[in-house]
């Protein structure tokens, strides 16, 4: 039973490989760029619009991408946003956590 869970939950998450090692590419509308890096041994390293550097852990629940910031300072929680399977240099539409209509890239 614990196996067929296990390949449920596996099946439902989107294959993000191509994130992992690479810079994913938020452009808000003002020009602006975040940036966000997906480690292989599960840690992240950010850097916001505005310049402000973050760091944490991710993880991959329920189809969506985790971030824990553990740096500067610990979040209160996972925020937890879907992430689509795509290939280095493909664009995504998402909403900022501020709001913003932002448009992703992965960037080798």
């Amino acid at each position: 039973m614990t196996s067929i869970l296990l390949a449920l939950m596996l099946a439902a998450s989107p294959d993000i490989s191509a994130a992992i090692g690479a810079t994913i590419v938020s452009t808000h509308p003002d020009g602006r760029q975040a940036t966000l890096r997906l480690k292989a041994d599960h840690s992240y390293s950010a850097v916001g619009r505005k310049g402000q550097r973050s760091g944490g852990s991710w993880t991959l629940k329920a189809g969506k991408l985790c971030l824990s910031q553990k740096a500067p300072y610990p979040g209160p929680f996972p925020v937890c946003k879907p992430i689509p399977a795509v290939k280095a240099g493909e664009t995504w539409k998402d909403t900022a956590f501020n709001g913003d209509k932002v448009t992703n890239r992965i960037v080798r």
